[in-house]
């Protein structure tokens, strides 16, 4: 056993480490990224579970034992030889929460309104690339860590409960903030460098002033209804059920439009129908109401009228998301779009097209396709 640990300290994985050590943060960072990328499906699988829960758990046991590493605490213990490791696990624990969301809403049609969180994260994960003292900055690395809690309860809470609303949403935010207030106390209390270094009420500071500023953004709806994402989103001139599957008739793109299954310009006739079809994943056994809101553009006004909202009710568990459409006729001319929300209005996805009318005109490229 001595033998092996001897050849592990002179082994070339670590020669290499000491080698590149000034890239090897960002390089862990990537391979938690691709990690996850690689391996995870979907949230309420039990591989996926235990794979976030690990992530989790070891990144809080790594961050504890890391700040703990200038006050000589693991001196002379089997710990003292795997130190410099430390930060860099931290990067790879960071890279693979972070992929783990994007791996669960890299299959919704739109980010719409939520963009603006996905920026958000990508700034805050990447941010300690740029500064001086990269992870060991403790501000940096316990918000980061806050971010990632938060995120990672939003995920499991509802997944577990097999429920999902206002008040889910605000008792895991609340449970993150007690496990990493906690953390940070234990740490400062354990820790003289610590200590010295962070003025713990600055810290809480940053701490809660993150967590007001996500509860902020998912009260003006600009977070993702987490773990809902909207598989398919589709304008369709017919919809009809056959042997349980949805066949959708719908107008197609060029095929360098890769992004998005059906065209834009919707060819409309008299009297006919527009549908909306749309697949949403959510977790087995998870009960939700989802509403499209049928929304058309104003042009006098320079506004979206919001024209009707039609509900149904979701079970998740299916793979390819719980399917449903709605429908309408008469409609104007013009820009329309189709909000796929929940009872909270949060936004799920959107449909985009716009109705043109002609009597020279006829529907191009129409597909028929199964769901």
């Amino acid at each position: 056993m001595k033998r092996a640990l001897v050849k592990f300290r002179n082994s070339a994985f670590r020669a290499f480490i000491r080698k590149y050590e000034k890239y090897a943060p960002i390089f862990f960072f990537i391979g938690g990224f691709i990690f996850d990328t690689l391996t995870l499906g979907r949230i309420d699988r039990t591989y996926d579970l235990i794979v976030l829960c690990l992530h989790m758990t070891s990144l809080s046991v790594t961050l504890y034992l890391y700040n703990l590493m200038d006050d000589n605490k693991w001196k002379n213990t089997f710990l003292e030889r795997y130190e410099e490791y430390f930060p860099l696990a931290i990067q790879f624990f960071f890279g693979g929460l972070s992929s783990a969301y994007v791996v669960y809403f890299s299959r919704t049609v739109s980010l719409s309104k939520t963009a603006t969180f996905f920026v958000i994260l990508v700034i805050l994960l990447f941010a300690n690339e740029f500064l001086k003292k990269r992870i060991s900055n403790k501000y940096l690395q316990f918000g980061v860590y806050f971010f990632l809690s938060f995120t990672f309860f939003t995920f499991m809470v509802p997944v577990f409960i097999k429920e999902m609303s206002t008040k889910i949403f605000l008792i895991s935010g609340f449970v993150s903030l007690a496990i990493t207030l906690s953390l940070i106390g234990f740490t400062y209390w354990k820790s003289r460098s610590t200590r010295e270094e962070i003025q713990i009420w600055k810290l809480f500071g940053i701490i809660v002033l993150i967590y007001a500023l996500i509860n902020t953004f998912y009260f003006f709806r600009l977070i993702p209804p987490v773990p809902l994402a909207m598989d398919q989103g589709i304008v369709a001139h017919n919809i009809t059920l056959e042997n349980n599957k949805y066949v959708v008739s719908f107008e197609t793109n060029e095929w360098y439009v890769f992004w998005r299954n059906h065209r834009i310009k919707y060819v409309y006739g008299p009297n006919e129908n527009v549908y909306v079809f749309t697949s949403i994943f959510a977790p087995t056994n998870l009960e939700k109401s989802i509403v499209h809101r049928w929304k058309w553009f104003n042009e006098e006004t320079s506004e979206w009228k919001i024209i009707e909202d039609i509900g149904y009710e979701i079970t998740g568990g299916r793979d390819n998301g719980y399917r449903g459409y709605t429908y309408k006729n008469n409609v104007k001319k013009g820009e329309w779009k189709v909000e796929v929300i929940t009872n909270e209005e949060l936004v799920i996805g959107v449909v985009d097209f716009e109705i043109v009318t002609s009597p020279t005109l006829k529907p191009k490229s129409l597909k028929v396709r199964q769901f």
